[in-house]
């Protein structure tokens, strides 16, 4: 077995929570270089959980590094496209945290380099909404169990940005997150994969909170999206990051015969016909997933002639083409549409 080695772009939670884990739990896998937000979070990082590595002080050190095979991208929106395309100018294979970039633009250019580039592996993080039942949702759709798909209602409410003392997140930051709003590029991804692509046909945004800290606010605290899929069906997104309840985390789809709940917080399925409660339907043993993002990413590395891994760059575009398209929406609307509450 090869041995791969491993450079970081950014090293922060996501990292330090399920990559760095999953990467540990897999044969012949070196940590080579570390670059985080500065060189001294690069030492610290590389003392407490990858002694073997080397701390540098600058993403683009880690990308031309002779000793790295996989440059992993853990680092904020804004440096995904450019270390995305310096790392395979390179020769680098690269995974890259989600969402894909920071608007449609920068998401085609990583696509067009990574499409010169076939013999090298490229991959984006997957959210862990719905993994668990993906291929019993795909299995459920596919023998039509709700008839056909006629609309989709998704709610991804959560309380993240309700303190209205906090500085701006990271998220929050226009320069750092780019037209990114809360989960809407998480969910679209998971929306296509089932559903096929959808068009934004209106948008609403709402502030709760304008300035922090001096910054002024520029992405909604609570946004509905109201959709058409290609293969017919018609829906609403809603999101908020100012909700004061139990968050929710929830996708249903309503078909000619009945209709689907994916509770995603609770990994639950439920069937519920006209007329009839909801049923949970357990998820078959042989159909249930999981977290599998790190091991997916090497086997594809080390098996050239084998399956790509999935989310490619391909499907970073279309969820960022969304993305795009509720920000032009946006940008559109009337003033007195996208106000504070």
């Amino acid at each position: 077995m090869n041995t791969l080695r491993v450079g970081f772009v950014g090293a922060g939670g996501i990292v330090l929570q399920r990559h760095l884990p999953g990467l540990k739990n897999i044969p012949g896998v070196e940590f080579a270089v570390v670059a985080n937000s500065t060189l001294e979070s690069s030492e610290r990082f590389c003392q407490e959980h990858a002694p073997g590595a080397k701390p540098l002080g600058s993403w683009q050190e880690v990308v031309a590094h002779p000793d790295v095979d996989i440059v992993w991208i853990g680092a904020t929106p804004y440096l995904h496209e450019p270390a995305t395309i310096a790392a395979l100018h390179h020769g680098k294979h690269v995974f890259c945290q989600a969402r894909m970039a920071r608007d449609l633009a920068e998401a085609e250019r990583m696509h067009a380099a990574a499409s010169e580039r076939p013999d090298r592996v490229t991959m984006l993080c997957p959210p862990p909404h719905g993994l668990t039942g993906d291929r019993f949702i795909r299995e459920l759709l596919g023998e039509k169990v709700i008839g056909d798909v006629r609309n989709i209602h998704l709610l991804s409410l959560n309380g993240a940005f309700s303190d209205r003392e906090k500085p701006a997140h990271w998220r929050q930051r226009r320069e750092i997150s780019g037209l990114n709003i809360l989960t809407l590029g998480i969910h679209t991804e998971v929306i296509q994969r089932w559903l096929g692509d959808f068009t934004p046909i209106r948008a609403i945004g709402r502030f709760d909170v304008r300035e922090r800290h001096g910054y002024r606010i520029s992405i909604p605290d609570a946004l509905r999206v109201k959709i058409e899929g290609a293969a017919g069906f018609t829906g609403t997104l809603e999101f908020s990051g100012v909700y004061t309840q139990e968050p929710v985390e929830r996708l249903e789809i309503a078909g000619t015969t009945g209709t689907l709940f994916y509770d995603y917080l609770a990994d639950r399925i439920s069937l519920q016909r006209p007329g009839k409660e909801p049923e949970i339907l357990p998820i078959p043993q042989e159909l249930l997933g999981g977290w599998t993002v790190e091991a997916d990413f090497i086997d594809a590395v080390r098996d050239s002639a084998g399956a790509r891994p999935r989310p490619d760059f391909t499907d970073g575009v279309r969820y960022m083409r969304v993305v795009q398209r509720v920000a032009d929406i946006l940008e559109e609307t009337v003033n007195d549409e996208i106000g504070e509450s």
